[in-house]
């Protein structure tokens, strides 16, 4: 309304201002009045559903999460009843920047592939110490169906046992599964710049079918659906899991896969993983039952002298027969066996923190006692292993593909 002081100065009545600018008699008169009138007051701000919230947003932001999806599921089980465009305006300008990477993306047929890959998530325990588990993620490239579980272990054993039963879920075994360079599946590189493979890793592929191969170095974009499966499960599935124990978590983990993960509708294929691994499956080679692969998924201990195998920090007892003996200890579903060759021989829970000690019932039953005679040892028994099938070098090559 500048013009309004213009035309006055230039001697215009009040009248012919309004009629030249189409405004009011009045409404001039009371520019002229109060020229304080030309800068409105700044209308107050709506209160936003949103507002309750933006404490706990801005801590989990705080926290490094982003993710607009978790922090809805979150805000819902607050009592938020808002949109999701809402809370995406809120972050938006308080996330931070990244720069973006370009990267080019392959597709592969019905089970011919699977990607895998480890992952360490960090958390804050109850005696507020920072801790790690692993993550083991497998992601079929044609359906994007995955499979994630958490342990506590990065040895081959466990990493063995993650796939047989990531491939129990999905249904069955790829034709191929692509790796990085973890020396769970690979060492390093002979003079020739081949990869030293993980035999017992190579053998177990063998064993159950699947050509392993690796991507190339130092270009885990070639490895592409399972790293962004890390990332996801690092950034939707983490943020909202509630500790309790090992068991638990992984129950946790499942859900998620069951009624997030693979029950979306994928952003890359624009279906449902669940559905399209339905169509994947036949194409899937079948897993050889547990009691072949038993050899793989477990770990030689010496049986101490009074009767306890030392487990990952915690003691498991068996019968006092097996004293001296070199016997096998696997874990299978929250639970952790204790074998002898082909026989197992004990079964106990697995413990959720270090140095538990677990007795085998009728442990020491039948032990000879002193009775003014001089106790009888243990005799030693030898079992057989269970050794993994050795095979020529020769074999190794066909399974093994080299480098993608």
């Amino acid at each position: 309304m500048k013009q309004i002081y213009e035309m006055k100065g230039a001697g215009h009545s009040a009248r012919e201002i309004a009629r030249e600018l189409g405004l009011a008699r009045n409404t001039v008169l009371r520019y002229l009045k109060s020229p304080e009138a030309m800068n409105p007051k700044a209308r107050s701000r709506r209160g936003s559903k949103l507002d309750p919230y933006a404490e706990h947003i801005d801590r989990r932001m705080g926290e490094g999460l982003e993710n607009c999806v978790v922090l809805l599921r979150e805000l819902r089980e607050l009592g938020y009843d808002g949109s999701y465009t809402i809370l995406s305006e809120y972050v938006r300008p308080r996330r931070r920047r990244r720069q973006p990477e370009a990267t080019m993306r392959f597709e592969t047929g019905p089970g011919e592939q699977a990607q895998v890959d480890w992952g360490s998530l960090s958390y804050r325990s109850e005696d507020g110490k920072r801790r790690s588990v692993w993550v083991f993620v497998m992601t079929m490239g044609y359906s994007r169906a995955c499979y994630v579980e958490l342990v506590r272990r990065a040895d081959t054993a466990a990493f063995i046992q993650c796939h047989v039963n990531a491939f129990e879920y999905l249904g069955g075994v790829p034709r191929r599964c692509l790796y990085d360079n973890a020396k769970v599946v690979t060492l390093g590189k002979d003079e020739a710049k081949r990869p030293i493979w993980n035999q017992r890793m190579l053998d177990f592929a063998l064993r159950v079918g699947f050509e392993a191969r690796l991507c190339r170095e130092y270009r885990p974009q070639t490895k592409g659906k399972v790293e962004s499966g890390v990332k996801y499960v690092r950034y939707n599935m983490w943020p909202s899991i509630r500790f309790t124990d090992d068991a638990d978590l992984n129950g946790q983990a499942l859900e998620w896969c069951d009624v997030v993960a693979n029950a979306r509708v994928h952003g890359t294929t624009n279906r449902v993983p669940w559905e399209a691994l339905a169509e994947e499956r036949p194409h899937l080679g079948r897993l050889p039952d547990r009691a072949t692969l038993g050899p793989y998924l477990r770990q030689d201990r010496k049986v101490s002298r009074d009767g306890f195998v030392s487990w990952e920090g915690s003691l498991y007892g068996v019968h006092w027969k097996w004293v001296e003996t070199t016997v096998q200890v696997g874990e299978r579903q929250g639970t952790v066996e204790v074998w002898a060759g082909d026989e197992r021989i004990a079964v106990h829970p697995r413990a959720q923190k270090p140095k538990q000690r677990f007795i085998l019932p009728g442990q020491w039953s039948g032990l000879p006692r002193g009775d003014n005679r001089p106790r009888k040892e243990a005799v030693a028994v030898q079992i057989p292993a269970g050794e993994v099938e050795r095979r020529s070098l020769d074999v190794y090559e066909l399974v093994a593909g080299g480098v993608a």
